[in-house]
């Protein structure tokens, strides 16, 4: 068992007060060992959530800036593991972990103790320009963190602040890419050239230029489940990439030639959309027939030192081992809840842990986030109307069994 600190064991076992089917994960079969310094035992209630606190909190802060977006205040110094604890004390599974940001739990004892490391000081009290004066051992973290976990073939990487710069330099990267491929082949052959956009993700988060006439492809819509729609849905992948050919006629025609292609492996804030590993070679097959990125930050070299400690921690866990098996025993019960309550649950679809599935419409999906949340369960939205889980890495089976069981309450009593 790779727990942090083995303590005595404990199990789980989690009663439904209605007379439906017992699918067989809501008798917790796992005896986890939990180190009781680090994650809680479970979700504790003291108010509704938002809580007064909470509330009082978003007055002062509305006065200073829009705060209608946040949900609740977070108590940071108590959330421990797979736990989020708020300013009135309500302490709740975290199935959303800020957005999947959060890897190995809140306050894990191994990124604490790199925090109090007297060599590390200097690393997270100055921030440098990267771009122009990194730290001596910067090549060096780099190889440690990033490079550690580079697919095979890819040995540079170009390190950014956020997702916007990270796009941005992206597309900076496909073009100066193209035309200097261009030039080698034929000096004098710099087109007007554009990206492909073989994704279109929530519109308020795009990072878009609408002045660029740039062309966009449909992403897969995949029927659920797979096993029963092989056929329909290997017809909607040829349709897609049919059209991601068209496209790139369509353009060369206009004397705008495609530069590259933009896809992301599963379409997130559109709605948790998937493809298959099939549609993604064939893309990238597609592709192949068919001087330097600046940023003055690139980064914070803090992060870095983090990331470098979090990929040893997954490594000494067996983390990605972890993830699977917990996500196989999360999707598996939201397909047996997906059975009892198909007028509530459709699509259910994930790898590892990246699960999500579909409610009938968005205000479905907005209570049931919502009294989940009171429940002691923090999950998220994408797209129109899915629900999103994004557990940390250290989210086990006895984790998941608690979710479905609480989930499977709420779903049995949901009016």
């Amino acid at each position: 068992n790779n727990t942090i600190c083995p303590l005595p064991l404990h199990s789980f076992v989690f009663h439904h007060h209605h007379n439906l089917p017992i699918p067989p994960w809501c008798i917790s079969q796992a005896a986890a060992k939990i180190d009781v310094d680090f994650d809680y035992d479970g979700p504790l209630m003291k108010t509704e959530v938002p809580g007064p606190r909470s509330r009082e909190l978003m007055k002062q802060l509305n006065g200073i800036q829009n705060a209608e977006a946040i949900h609740f205040f977070c108590n940071y110094e108590e959330s421990r593991g797979n736990y989020l604890v708020d300013v009135d004390g309500n302490r709740m599974l975290d199935l959303y972990s800020q957005i999947s940001s959060i890897p190995i739990g809140y306050s894990h004892p191994s990124l604490m103790k790199l925090l109090q490391q007297p060599q590390n000081l200097s690393t997270f009290v100055n921030r440098p320009a990267l771009g122009i004066l990194p730290p001596g051992n910067f090549a060096e973290k780099l190889k440690d963190s990033l490079l550690s976990v580079a697919p095979k073939g890819l040995n540079q990487v170009v390190t950014m602040s956020c997702g916007s710069c990270s796009n941005e330099n992206a597309f900076k990267t496909i073009f100066m890419w193209y035309r200097v491929s261009k030039y080698y082949a034929d000096a004098s052959a710099f087109n007007v050239s554009c990206c492909l956009a073989a994704t279109h993700s929530k519109a308020i988060h795009k990072l878009d230029i609408p002045s660029l006439d740039w062309p966009m492809a449909p992403f897969p819509r995949l029927r659920y489940p797979l096993e029963e729609f092989v056929k329909e849905n290997r017809q909607e992948e040829a349709r897609c990439l049919e059209e991601v050919e068209d496209l790139i006629v369509k353009y060369r025609k206009k004397k705008k030639v495609v530069a590259g292609i933009i896809v992301e492996p599963i379409q997130s804030e559109g709605g948790d959309n998937h493809a298959s590993d099939d549609f993604f070679r064939k893309l990238r097959d597609i592709a192949r027939k068919a001087y330097r990125i600046f940023n003055t930050w690139m980064g914070d070299p803090s992060k870095n030192l983090l990331l470098a400690e979090v990929m040893n921690v997954i490594k000494r866990e067996d983390l990605l081992n972890n993830a699977t098996h917990a996500g196989k025993v999360l999707l598996t019960g939201l397909l047996d809840l997906q059975a009892l309550y198909p007028h509530l649950i459709s699509r259910a679809r994930g790898r590892g842990t990246f699960c999500s599935f579909d409610a009938p419409n968005d205000a479905t999906r907005t209570k049931l986030i919502a009294i989940a949340r009171n429940k002691g369960v923090v999950l998220g939205g994408c797209g129109d109307r899915s629900i999103r889980f994004r557990p940390t890495l250290i989210f086990r089976d006895h984790h998941a069994h608690l979710f479905l069981n609480i989930f499977s309450d709420i779903l049995a009593d949901f009016k």
